[in-house]
């Protein structure tokens, strides 16, 4: 049976043991010393995006194509994209320029369900307060570049199968390749085997 003022007295215990809890129990402690305490921050947060490149050197082995879906698709426009080319002026598979405006970018990650070449991914950097209003709000190709070994530290799980997506897609275009090539072999020896037509 309830007496009157019994909800209130089982809240206060509630607080009570969650208070002293707080310091008894370090899975409690709710407070970080920020700057000194860094947050160990959960695999799915993301702030902004960088782009991914494979092996050691950022441009050979930069994912982006310089498509430009994910400029296209970005709804507070903060992506700018030019293609590279060549010194005869043919257009090259690469970005030339690649610049995201974080003052801008309001992290929805649309850039990277459209990108068709897994090359744009979240990062977990949240530290990217400056003085200065406009150039250090802008992250260009060098600062936006990092490496898959980076990607595969912040979100394992996810660079996990997305390598695995690449490497299937991979397999089959070098089948497909390797098909196609053999089609061409043994058209070329069926049109060997056939007698020349006479005059």
């Amino acid at each position: 049976m309830n007496f009157p003022g019994s909800g209130i007295i089982k809240g206060l215990a509630v607080t009570a043991r969650n208070m002293a809890g707080s310091y008894i129990e370090k899975d409690r402690l709710t407070t970080e010393q920020y700057p000194e305490e860094r947050p160990t921050l959960p695999e799915n947060s993301r702030s902004f995006p960088f782009l991914v490149f494979d092996g050691e050197d950022p441009e050979s082995g930069m994912r982006c194509t310089s498509c430009k879906i994910c400029e296209k698709e970005c709804p507070p426009q903060c992506i700018y994209i030019v293609q590279d080319r060549d010194a005869a002026g043919k257009a090259l598979k690469r970005p030339k320029v690649f610049d995201i405006d974080i003052a801008v970018c309001m992290s929805c990650q649309i850039c990277v369900e459209v990108c068709p070449f897994e090359s744009i991914r979240m990062d977990q950097v949240y530290e990217l307060s400056s003085y200065d209003r406009f150039g250090a709000l802008v992250l260009d190709k060098p600062k936006l570049l990092k490496s898959n070994a980076y990607y595969h530290g912040i979100h394992p799980t996810e660079a996990a199968e997305t390598d695995a997506r690449l490497e299937a897609d991979r397999k089959k275009k070098e089948a497909a390749a390797a098909a196609k090539a053999a089609k061409v072999a043994a058209e070329k020896v069926v049109k060997a085997a056939q007698p020349e037509a006479q005059p």
